[in-house]
């Protein structure tokens, strides 16, 4: 087997990045511990399984419902999903109403996760950022992809003498860091891919290299999305776009662990004890967020605070029709008042 060996003159640092805001998955059998099924392709990932598929396609029929009833969507599930980009906030500015909306939630007992594709940041980095929003978020409760990444290489047992070439940024490396995983030198078994502001033409070849050249070397993805917020002003070139290119020179489909997979969906149902039926996915993306909460069984209510706009979402062309919608999650409080 080739060992393709990072080299000083070749290969550029994946650790200089700065810190900044920014699939297909394994199986439901997912434990660490044990070997898990392989993830399975995009195309596999947006498949809906066949608990979903049925409701889905009725959904798809008759169209996403406007959410008139906060408290009876608020009462009929245990645990709250939210995705963050679009949601909570839209670049480093928070939206408005959600420090209220989410101490609403807590006050009725209810569970919050955060959810993000943005693999810029490690789940202790998002805290802080959640901290400075003046939200008091746990650790714990925040799931990236960055972090996705790094356990689904320890579902899989895989090995810790190989390494893993890391095209991205610093929450990429501080998981896998924190998961026991070493991400310079050789031989290369996985090549992880997410976001990346310093993304080059050298970085795309040394990838390359090492997927094919390193029989078994794993390519995954922290998600493949297509634009991203780094401010509130504008959209930017998201992590597909880096996915792309190696997908493009490698001719290899990714495994994709982050958002529609159902890899994280897994994580957090084994993780806290709780049936997907009693949750709902909260998020702004209908071919990721909305996409991820069906694929899993759960309840979910789409927000056009973020890219997804009222026109696409009742648009002939799309297919992906979420239970409710709703401007954006303060929206809780508002139709609550009204309701009392």
């Amino acid at each position: 087997m080739l060992q393709v060996r990072a080299s000083p003159t070749f290969l550029p640092s994946t650790s200089s990045s700065p810190s900044s805001s920014q699939a297909p998955t394994p199986s439901a059998s997912f434990g660490f511990g044990r070997r898990s099924q392989p993830a399975v392709s995009l195309a596999a990932a947006a498949a809906p399984p066949h608990r979903g598929r049925a409701r889905r396609s009725v959904m798809a029929a008759a169209g996403a419902a406007k959410l008139e009833d906060a408290d009876a969507l608020i009462d009929s599930v245990e645990t709250f999903i939210f995705d963050c980009d679009g949601v909570i906030w839209k670049g480093d500015k928070l939206i408005d109403g959600v420090p209220e909306t989410l101490d609403l939630l807590r006050s009725k007992g209810k569970r919050l996760v955060f959810v993000t594709n943005n693999s810029t940041k490690s789940r202790k980095q998002y805290g802080k950022k959640f901290e400075t929003l003046g939200l008091s978020v746990d650790e714990e409760e925040i799931f990236a992809s960055s972090f996705a990444a790094a356990a689904y290489l320890q579902s899989i047992d895989f090995p810790k003498d190989k390494k893993v070439y890391v095209i991205g940024e610093e929450g990429i490396l501080k998981e896998l860091e924190l998961a026991g995983f070493q991400y310079l030198g050789g031989p290369v078994g996985a090549v992880v891919v997410g976001f990346d502001r310093y993304f080059n033409y050298y970085k795309v070849q040394y990838g390359t290299l090492c997927i094919r050249e390193n029989p078994g070397c794993l390519f995954i993805a922290t998600n493949r999305d297509a634009v991203t917020h780094l401010t509130d002003a504008q959209e930017w070139a998201g992590g597909g776009s880096m996915v792309g290119a190696i997908l493009g020179s490698t001719k290899q489909e990714p495994l994709v662990v982050g958002k529609p997979s159902t890899f994280m969906m897994d994580y957090l149902a084994k993780k806290f004890g709780i049936t997907t039926s009693q949750i709902c996915m909260v998020g702004d993306r209908l071919d990721t967020d909305i996409l991820f909460g069906q694929n899993g069984g759960c309840k979910t209510l789409l927000v056009l605070s973020g890219v997804t706009s009222l026109q696409t979402l009742q648009s002939p062309d799309n297919s992906i029709q979420p239970d409710f919608y709703t401007n954006q999650i303060s929206d809780f409080l508002t139709l609550k008042a009204a309701t009392v």
